[in-house]
Formats: structure tokens, sequence, C-alpha cells
């Protein structure tokens, strides 16, 4: 073999060298969904694959159970354990039973934020929440009172899963502003565990038990989706009003049947952008002091509050002006 072709052959495995060296370093975060196969959670792993490409050596693992369980991820977060991840970014579906399998990650050397649905605080180092929680349930009620008539009536929640962090948080806020707006009647809260089917069948029981109710509140956008279609196909459009927190590509189709007039949700890519850039902040060193702000890319700084929690952007609503050009972005 000649000279040249060693030293060719030398520097091409050199270079494999380099790749599989930088490879190895990539920061590998993984972002853990309430369940697989919803769109909302879907969106936000769009979002932190774009900030990955952004801050560069960053590899997103998106995971997540089948079903709306801690059991299921508990066993995902186990996984991950073994798997030697750099951080977990969760979306919890019950704050208090995944702390101890949290807990053992943090142990590892593994760093933990929760976003969208908290953890309790003794399972992560952050929390990111995709809004303030009162300007959440204020909204929720605002919506609920513009699609009344004159803003009086009787309406009710269809909310996820009874241990859900974030809808048991945003039913309180709601319920603190309700007194502001003694014309609405709150007459039932039910559960549809953010599966379609049964969130179905929890809003054909509301019409059935409570004919007089005009309008359902659904904080999850399984359930908004479910309770709209339900609403439909009981003829009530135009009668019974659903709103709440959903995706516009998801409820355009409400909106333009008359069933929805308005509701609400932040960026579901924006908040997966920025659990990603806040994973990657603390694997960096960064800490989740009261008062520290920490980068998050194209949405700027995040200031962290008491507790470790910081609050992303307020809600933004869709209605019949808008919902197309949204329809067509998420």
């Amino acid at each position: 073999m000649t000279l040249l072709r060693v030293l060719v052959r030398s520097a091409a495995l050199a270079a494999a060298l380099l790749a599989t060296s930088a490879q190895a370093q990539d920061v590998r975060i993984a972002l853990v969904a309430k369940s697989l196969g919803n769109g909302f959670f879907e969106a936000a792993a769009r979002g932190a694959d774009e900030a990955a490409k952004q801050i560069g050596g960053v590899k997103i693992i998106y995971t997540g159970p089948t079903t709306t369980t801690a059991e299921g991820q508990i066993e995902v977060v186990n996984a991950l354990i073994s798997q030697k991840v750099d951080a977990i970014a969760i979306s919890a579906n019950d704050k208090d039973a995944v702390v101890p399998v949290l807990k053992r990650a943090m142990q590892r050397g593994i760093k933990v934020i929760s976003w969208d649905s908290a953890v309790a605080a003794e399972g992560r180092q952050l929390h990111l929440n995709p809004s303030s929680n009162a300007l959440i349930g204020s909204m929720l009620v605002k919506l609920a009172a513009q699609a009344l008539p004159e803003g009086k009536g009787k309406i009710a929640i269809l909310s996820a899963t009874a241990t859900s962090t974030n809808q048991n948080t945003w039913i309180a806020e709601m319920k603190k502003v309700l007194p502001a707006h003694p014309g609405i009647d709150l007459v039932a809260t039910v559960y549809g565990d953010d599966l379609s089917d049964k969130s179905y069948r929890e809003t054909q029981g509301l019409l059935r038990v409570h004919p007089d109710v005009k309008v359902i509140v659904a904080p999850t956008s399984v359930g908004i989706v479910a309770a709209a279609q339900a609403v439909k196909d009981a003829g009530k459009a135009g009668q019974v009003f659903v709103t709440g927190l959903g995706l516009p590509s998801e409820m355009a189709g409400a909106v333009h049947a008359g069933v929805t007039r308005s509701f609400a949700i932040w960026n579901p890519i924006d908040l997966g952008y920025t659990a990603a850039y806040l994973a990657h902040d603390l694997v960096k060193g960064a800490t989740a002091a009261p008062g520290a702000e920490l980068p998050i890319g194209r949405m700027g700084k995040l200031k962290i509050e008491a507790g470790a929690e910081g609050a992303m952007a307020e809600p933004f609503v869709y209605d019949g002006t808008n919902i197309d050009q949204f329809a067509k972005i998420f």
C-alpha cells in the first residue's frame, strides 16, 4: 500500500472517529408526552426538534405512554433512566405519582423539568407553565360568558383525568373568577380521561342529565373536539356551545358548524420549543433560582418565579375571523 493511500485511509478513519465522538456528545433530551397520538404533543415535539436544530448538538427523544396514566409514564421514565439521557421534560399525568421515579432520575444526574402539566416541586428542577394559571382560568370563564346569551346561563366542565395537574389548577382558577359572573351557574364537572370516546360519552351524559346546559368548557385539546362532535351529533349546534382549549386544525370544523364561537390555546410548537431550550439550559449548568432569566431562543427569556416556575405566554383566542389561517399551521 502506498504512503498516499495510508494517509487517505488514516484521514478518513480520523474523520469517522470525530463524527462518532461528536454524536456521542449530543445532549439527549427526552420530551415525555401525556400520551402518544395526541396532536397537541406531536406539535410540541416539532417545536422541540426546531430548538434542537437551532442549538446544535441536541437530540430530541419524543416518547410517552399509549394511555394517559401515571403508570405508563413511570415505565417510560424508567426506560429513559436506563438509556442515561441527559434531561427529561415531562407533561405529567399525575403530579405526585411520578415523583419517586423522577427523583431517581435526578439522583443519576439527569436534569428534570415539567411543562404543560406540572410535577410536584420535589420531583423536578423547573416547571414551564404555558401561561399564567390565573390568566387561563380567567380566559376560560370569559370564553364561556361570551358564548352565553347575555352572559347568563348554566355551564359544565369536561376535564381530562381527575388527577391531571394543569386541568385541576385551571378549574380551581375558574372557580375563583366565577363569583364575578353571578349570571353563570356551573352545574357539573366530568372527566373524559383525555380519551376521545370517553369524552364523547361524558358529553352525551351532560346533555342528558343537564338539558339546560348552554356551554361546555373543555380545557383539554382531546375533550373539546369530542364534546363539539357530541353536541353536533345531538343536533344542538347553536343551542349548546363548546369552548375551552384546543388546536385550530382540530377545531376549524366546530367553528364553521356553529358549535364553537371561540376557544383558546397557546402555541404547542412554541411550548415544546421552550421546554427543549430550558432542558438544555439546565444540562449546560443553568440554575432555576427565583429571579433568574433563562434564554429560550426565539421566545426570548423565561423569568423564574417562586417555586421554580415560569410562564411562557397568555392564551390566544381563535374564532371565525382567524381559524382558517391558524388551522394551516397547527
